[in-house]
């Protein structure tokens, strides 16, 4: 057991060199060739650690606790798989678990605070002799970002491992019911960022298997390097899952009675499955395969690949009662072919989140966005004109370096011109490793963002509710995800087709299958009026429970009308 745990610590500090040597893309030579040695080590590095798992004892019951985006969620099914096919079970109740994973997030301050204090809690839980907690774990992109850190910070944390490591989590697991004493910083951790991993053959455990909604992750990592993201230190480079491994898991979740399936991604939209080399035109554009306009700090490798709009094509294809959408996108991956498929295949929601960050191209530039505000807005031209009635999103950041209030103005101005439905909006908060955090200072004083923050979130507010006020006397297909948690004795909650949150008034509606007044349940497809409407929710009157087919078929292919 000594000789293979120290062969697999020598392995995984030759690729801990291959990492830092292409720590901002690398470009040397040298950069180049350890990067391909460090590919050598990761299945050598699996192959240790699953020998090491499957020899030895793991705690037995394992809690798993998830913070951030939905990729986060979709990642703690994973590890919930990989727990389970190495015997270990898992728990959804904390006070029965003997160990405490926390899947984390990273893109914001607050959103690290929020560990912290969780952490802290769970550590007091382990001092208590009346609780089974032995074990508290970090995992994910705060775990990837911090590092070490996380071990050494009050002993908060047992075992830290990022979001590349998690088939090394049954080895940390059994390493930490060891004295602490016995232990090295790799026994405690694994943060290798890999250069392929995308838990392609692992099927997730997903924590709400009566949900009939699932995510399906098709690609990892990202490669835009905005300024002010993190992502790329944390998740790594962009790879894509092989084509047939995401239809394969979409057939068997609709196979489970999944009715709305989401596909995930960091920049979901650039997927591209066996790529063979960069994208040119005849003209020699190496960004030809981007909507117009937009660039980025690298050449795409689309040629001969199967594209994002093959893959959702593929997967809407399966089934017509099953809709799919995706997050998270970028506004560049939104060629004409994408936007085709979208307007032209009824059960892909005509919903897209065009995350602008900000109004101003000045601002944009700084954010290394590769877009401009014109090109930008051309695009929601673009993407009203192919897709009638498309609902439109956004994420907006205030108080980004050097940001003017001439600057701040023109994202004002973006938002009364485009009237987004739905927005996730915050203040600038600096992340360490990023071109912002490297090259620009964070100038803008804590209250002006803060100010800055409110205005945005307030014209959003004004102008979501105007939009929203437009669907009163509209019909929509929701479909139903389970009852309303203000009144779930009077009510029923779900989505439609555009993503927008509807309240179903009653529980009760006639059904066309069974020709009679029925209960309301999970995974229905209701007709619905709206009757009212706020900045965020819609109230309606049912009218039947039906099909998607059925009513695409009577309504043209929309999902409203």
């Amino acid at each position: 057991m000594t000789r293979a745990r120290d062969a697999a610590m020598r392995l995984r500090r030759a690729a801990a060199s291959a990492t830092r040597a292409r720590d901002g893309f690398g470009g040397t030579a040298v950069g180049a060739r350890v990067v391909e040695a460090a590919r050598a080590t990761h299945s050598a590095r699996d192959s240790a650690a699953a020998k090491t798992a499957t020899t030895t004892r793991a705690p037995t019951r394992v809690y798993i606790e998830t913070y951030g985006c939905q990729m986060n969620v979709s990642d703690s099914d994973v590890v919930r798989s990989v727990l389970r096919a190495h015997g270990v079970a898992t728990t959804e109740d904390l006070r029965e678990a003997t160990a405490a994973l926390v899947n984390t997030c990273a893109v914001r301050d607050n959103a690290e605070s929020r560990v912290w204090t969780r952490l802290r809690q769970l550590k007091a839980l382990k001092r208590d002799a009346g609780h089974a907690l032995t074990t508290v774990g970090v995992l994910g992109c705060m775990a990837e970002r911090l590092k070490a850190k996380l071990l050494e910070t009050e002993d908060l944390a047992d075992l830290v491992c990022g979001p590349d490591a998690y088939r090394d989590v049954p080895r940390l697991l059994e390493n930490s019911t060891r004295r602490l004493s016995d232990l090295s910083e790799e026994d405690r951790m694994n943060v290798l960022l890999s250069l392929d991993e995308t838990y392609a053959d692992v099927r997730p455990v997903r924590r709400d298997v009566g949900s009939p909604m699932a995510y399906v992750s098709v690609m990892r990592g990202c490669d835009n390097m905005c300024a002010f993201c993190v992502v790329p230190f944390t998740r790594g480079r962009e790879r894509s899952r092989p084509f047939e491994s995401v239809v394969d898991e979409a057939r068997g979740l609709i196979a489970e009675g999944v009715k709305e399936i989401t596909l995930l991604g960091q920049n979901v939209n650039s997927y591209a499955d066996a790529p063979m080399k960069a994208t040119t035109s005849a003209d020699d554009d190496p960004f030809a395969a981007y909507a117009k306009g937009f660039k980025s700090v690298y050449k795409p490798k689309r040629e001969g690949a199967r594209t994002f709009a093959d893959l959702i094509s593929a997967v809407a294809g399966l089934d017509q009662e099953v809709r799919v959408r995706f997050t998270s996108p970028h506004p560049k991956d939104f060629p004409d072919d994408l936007l085709r498929v979208i307007a032209q295949t009824p059960n892909v929601c005509k919903q897209l989140h065009m995350p602008a960050q900000s109004g101003s191209t000045s601002t944009l530039e700084r954010m290394r966005r590769g877009y401009t505000r014109e090109v930008y807005l051309d695009l929601i031209k673009r993407a009203r004109e192919m897709i009638p009635g498309v609902a439109l999103s956004s994420d907006f950041i205030s108080g980004f370096c050097g940001e003017t209030e001439d600057e701040h103005a023109e994202t004002l101005s973006l938002l009364e011109d485009v009237r987004y439905e739905q927005a996730f909006m915050f203040h600038y908060s600096l992340r360490e490793k990023t071109h912002a955090a490297r090259n620009l200072e964070d100038d803008v004083p804590e209250h002006v963002k803060k100010r800055r923050l409110a205005e945005v979130i307030a014209t959003f507010r004004r102008r979501a509710l105007e939009a929203n006020a437009a669907e009163v006397g509209r019909t929509h297909l929701v479909l139903v995800e389970g009852a309303s948690k203000k009144d779930p004795e009077a009510q029923m909650s779900g989505r439609s087709d555009t993503g927008k949150r509807v309240v179903i008034q009653g529980k009760r509606a006639f059904s066309n299958s069974s020709g009679k007044e029925v209960d309301i349940k999970a995974g229905d497809y209701v007709v619905a009026r709206v009757v009212e409407a706020g900045a965020s929710t819609l109230l309606a009157t049912p009218s039947e429970i039906t099909t998607a087919r059925a009513f695409y078929d009577a309504h043209s292919g929309a999902a409203w009308f």
